[in-house]
């Protein structure tokens, strides 16, 4: 008989125990059933738009420079050979077609070099210097965009929180009372737009590395293919 209350009692508690659950964790889901959207709204219009723009920028001058990147890299692997066949030969105007045709900074640097052939050397390599110059400074075009929406976009999120956080104790101040649910809805909503920004940070952050990765490893074949082309010129004097 003390055996059959007991389970009684244990089944009648776990039965109870089983609706407060459920009851709480429909209650939870009922509060935390909010869209993206909804969630990024009460960030604040005034911080999460600048937020927006600042992601749009980056997200445009990385797709934009990978593909001007992507552009600049592709070199037919014979193309120094045909340069120095053209060279060898006299055929000028037919390396500077070549190089016309190529449409690429490294082809570009040489076509300059190319119709500066009978001067000195050194005034040579100075034109293609001064070409290289143009070409890697076109090659960085945006990537200060970038660097500043990388460090532009916490700070403006770390804005929007501390706005956040005074709005929150001047309501507490007019309201004369202290509630948690006041004080944790006006919290997450400071909180949300330094997530946003630090979101927004890294990404561009991130983006703008490797992109000055590329750069560097384009900045490289000019140099090699610059050296290459004033070895070719020394070659009939050797």
């Amino acid at each position: 008989m003390n055996t059959f209350l007991i389970l009684q009692t244990l089944t009648t508690g776990a039965s109870e125990t089983q609706a407060v659950n459920e009851a709480s964790t429909a209650d939870g889901i009922q509060q935390v059933d909010v869209s993206i959207l909804e969630l990024l709204l009460e960030g604040g219009i005034y911080i999460m738009a600048p937020l927006a723009l600042m992601s749009m920028i980056a997200i445009y001058v990385f797709i934009e420079r990978t593909l001007a990147i992507r552009k600049a890299e592709k070199v037919a692997p014979d193309f120094m050979d045909k340069i120095r066949d053209y060279i060898s030969q006299g055929s000028f105007e037919s390396a500077r077609n070549l190089c016309q045709d190529s449409d690429t900074p490294m082809a570009r640097m040489l076509d300059k070099g190319i119709s500066r052939i009978g001067k000195d050397l050194k005034d040579i390599s100075v034109a293609i210097e001064n070409i290289g110059k143009l070409e890697i400074y076109n090659l960085e075009k945006n990537l200060s965009s970038l660097a500043t929406v990388a460090g532009a976009a916490p700070m403006v999120g770390f804005l929007g929180t501390v706005i956040g956080m005074v709005n929150v104790f001047l309501d507490m101040e007019t309201a004369g009372t202290v509630r948690v649910e006041d004080i944790s809805s006006g919290t997450k909503q400071a909180m949300i737009t330094t997530i946003v920004g630090l979101i927004v940070g890294i990404i561009a952050y991130m983006a703008y590395n490797n992109l000055v990765s590329k750069v560097s490893k384009v900045v490289h074949k000019m140099e090699a293919t610059s050296i290459e082309f004033i070895d070719i010129l020394e070659e009939p004097a050797s």
